[in-house]
């Protein structure tokens, strides 16, 4: 594993092309039927928990943080989380994931809710969800929802709609 000075900074508008090439490269364009995007669409993702990693002046990696609602608990989605390819494997998007935990966790967050592999994200504070605890408005792999609770919260229960109530 090659080492790197990240700078990990809050994003800003100007990164918002860098950011949807990064996405489209990553999940291609069937991502916006997928049912994490879809739960994000029409409801802006939160510019003060979105972080972007620099390699110098290279927009290396993103991770954006979208407010939701689980059943009546505020609460967050991640996601996308995106590294370019040529920065893989280098530790960018757990720092980039651990540096969006401490912000949404000072803000006072609850929960940070998201569709993702275990093994990845589990060292991280992400559990699995009890078996439809938590839905989701189209279909996922129930082995794949993962939720952090913060601040001495209770894992949120009930079903996800994007904003907040």
């Amino acid at each position: 594993m090659k080492s790197e000075n990240w700078f990990i900074r809050l994003e800003e508008a100007a990164d918002t092309a860098e950011i949807d090439a990064l996405q489209a490269a990553a999940f291609g364009p069937g991502r916006f039927a997928r049912t994490a995007f879809r739960i994000r669409e029409g409801v802006p993702h939160l510019p003060s928990l979105s972080f972007v990693g620099l390699s110098g002046p290279t927009l290396a990696g993103s991770v954006r943080l979208t407010p939701i609602t689980i059943g009546t608990t505020p609460a967050l989605l991640l996601g996308p989380l995106t590294v370019a390819p040529e920065f893989k494997n280098r530790g960018l998007g757990k720092l980039l994931l651990r540096t969006a935990i401490d912000a949404s966790t000072a803000a006072g967050e609850t929960a940070i809710l998201l569709v993702g592999d275990a093994p990845y994200y589990g060292p991280l504070g992400f559990k699995q969800v009890a078996f439809g605890s938590i839905t989701l408005p189209g279909p996922v792999d129930p082995a794949r929802v993962l939720v952090a609770p913060l601040n001495g919260s209770e894992p949120p229960s009930g079903q996800v709609r994007g904003g907040r109530a």
